[in-house]
C-alpha cells in the first residue's frame, strides 16, 4: 500500500487526507517516491485555531505550502534522525529534529515512526507544523 492507502487505513488521519486532496497532492504521494511524510493525525489538525482548517481547505495554494512542509524526498526512517539534524523539505524550508524527550520535528513529537509504505514511510506527529513566514 502506498503512502495515501497506508493513511487511509489507519483511520486517524481524514482530515490530512481531505487537504491532500483539496491541495491537488494526492497522485504525488501516490507517485514513486520514495518520500518520507510526517503526518499529523486528526487530533492535531483539530488543536488549530478554529476557523484555520476550513481557511486552508479554501486555499489550495497555503495549504500545498503546508503539506509539503510535512514532506521529506527520500525515506528518513527514525534510526536515521539526529540531534539538530535538519532536512530540506518538498516545500523547500527546512525542518529540525530534536531527539531529547523522544524523537520530535519543529517540537512536534513523533508519536508513532516507521510506518511502512511502498513508496516511503509516514512518521505520525501530534502537531501540524507551519513552514517559517516569507
Amino acid at each position: 500500500m502506498d503512502i495515501v492507502e497506508t493513511a487511509t487505513a489507519a483511520g486517524n488521519f481524514t482530515t490530512l487526507l481531505a487537504a491532500v486532496e483539496a491541495a491537488g497532492l494526492v497522485e504525488t504521494l501516490k507517485g514513486e517516491g520514495p518520500f518520507t511524510v510526517f503526518a499529523p493525525t486528526d487530533e492535531a489538525f483539530a488543536a488549530l485555531p478554529e476557523g484555520t482548517v476550513e481557511g486552508l481547505l479554501a486555499d489550495p495554494e497555503a495549504l500545498a505550502a503546508i503539506l509539503t512542509y510535512h514532506v521529506i524526498p527520500g525515506e528518513v526512517m527514525s534510526s536515521d534522525l539526529s540531534e539538530g539534524m535538519t532536512a530540506a523539505t518538498v516545500n523547500g524550508a527546512e525542518v529540525t529534529f530534536t531527539l531529547e524527550g523522544g524523537p520530535k520535528i519543529n517540537g512536534a513529537n513523533i508519536i508513532q515512526p516507521d510506518v511502512d509504505a511502498s513508496n516511503g514511510v509516514i512518521h505520525v506527529i501530534d502537531a501540524v507544523i507551519l513552514p517559517p513566514e516569507g
